[in-house]
């Protein structure tokens, strides 16, 4: 017996459920609409770094688990409290990244609301990975340069900070010599490593308008429909939005490398007229992933893009990175235009994208139908 067909008879004999969070990320989000649609919840936090969660937001969580690592999420213990409390895990990418996707589609027996063999394909260098999916279904990427001698136009090159296992360094370069002197730069300031450098994408820059398109797609289609927008976003990157508020003459006068680290998020919206074109790169993007990794797409997913021209100078969506899973952006429910929309829809009142994952959850707790709902 596989892990899914474990803890799909494990949901069988729940009669409640307990929302189980990883405490990073997204945590605060599905806390929030996890008690806003009447869950309990449990959190599992990292001794050290704990006190968002153990402290400040204590309100939003019934249940603590701290440990030592977060890899020992697999401990059988653990693994036994959170099923007597009948939970239900959301995964997010730190979950995925600090536990690893071996031990969670082997040896993490708790259901998962999600598709836990596709947080896999996030990963750029993985065969069947998200660049395998976006050309499987058709949908325009950026072109890759497999050598920095390639190089012939502005690229950005996304590279793993040397130690930071969620965050990567990109740097821009427009030839080959470019290249080479920045990515010393970066290894001499111990941003980057040579292996990190070795596994590198050289893409090229899509000179657009930026959009993080926000989903959520549903099992219970029957009940739900097959998926849902729940809007669009853009990032705030340390170092980078510090350079971008600085004149262009100022920016030359600084010679500090440029850091695209995550920081934070704010909304934005599209032309109603061109919304048609990325809803159907979504839709493609659902259907390959039933193919690839069936059941498909279970809940929040995004796809970070940009709004560019094509070379028929039309416009049109071109997806650089996608995640299979709760995007962590809480500015998206305060900020998105599209929760009332889905609160007329729907017929109950959404103020946060999680609230479709809590609605779905609580649907089929009523129907008998949580065992289709986790992997």
């Amino acid at each position: 017996m596989n892990v899914t067909e474990s803890v799909r008879k494990v949901v069988e004999d729940y009669r409640d459920v307990t929302i189980g969070i990883f405490g990073s990320h997204s945590a605060k989000e599905i806390g929030m609409s996890a008690k806003a649609w009447g869950f309990k919840t449990v959190v599992v936090v990292q001794r050290g770094r704990n006190s968002l969660y153990t402290k400040f937001n204590r309100w939003l969580y019934d249940e603590f688990i701290v440990l030592d690592r977060f890899r020992d999420m697999v401990n059988d213990d653990v693994q036994e409290r959170l099923i007597e409390m009948n939970t239900i895990f959301i995964p997010n990418r730190s979950f995925a990244v600090y536990v690893g996707y071996d031990e969670i589609e082997n040896k993490f027996k708790v259901p998962i609301y999600g598709n836990r063999y596709l947080l896999r394909a996030e990963e750029r260098n993985y065969e069947r990975g998200q660049y395998y999916l976006l050309k499987k279904a058709g949908i325009r990427i950026p072109k890759e340069f497999k050598s920095p001698e390639d190089i012939d136009r502005l690229v950005v090159v996304k590279v793993q900070q040397a130690n930071n296992p969620l965050e990567r360094a990109f740097f821009y370069a427009v030839s080959p010599e470019d290249y080479y002197r920045q990515a010393e730069e970066l290894i001499k300031a111990g941003v980057i490593d040579e292996e990190g450098l070795r596994k590198a994408r050289i893409e090229e820059y899509v000179l657009g308008a930026r959009f993080n398109a926000n989903f959520h797609c549903y099992v219970l289609k029957d009940v739900f429909g097959d998926f849902d927008f729940v809007g669009f976003s853009d990032r705030r990157q340390v170092n980078l939005q510090g350079f971008l508020n600085l004149p262009a003459r100022d920016q030359l006068k600084i010679n500090v490398p440029v850091k695209n680290e995550e920081i934070g998020h704010l909304g934005v919206t599209m032309r109603e007229s061109k919304q048609d074109m990325v809803y159907e790169t979504a839709e493609r993007f659902v259907r390959i992933c039933e193919e690839e990794y069936p059941p498909g797409i279970i809940g929040l997913f995004g796809l970070q893009g940009a709004v560019a021209y094509s070379p028929e100078d039309k416009l049109e969506f071109v997806v650089f990175d996608v995640s299979p899973r709760v995007p962590g952006d809480p500015c998206m429910g305060p900020t998105s235009p599209e929760m009332r929309n889905l609160t007329l829809k729907h017929g109950v009142r959404i103020e946060d994208p999680l609230d479709l994952t809590m609605m779905e959850i609580k649907k089929a707790l009523e129907m008998g139908r949580l065992s289709e709902v986790v992997t």
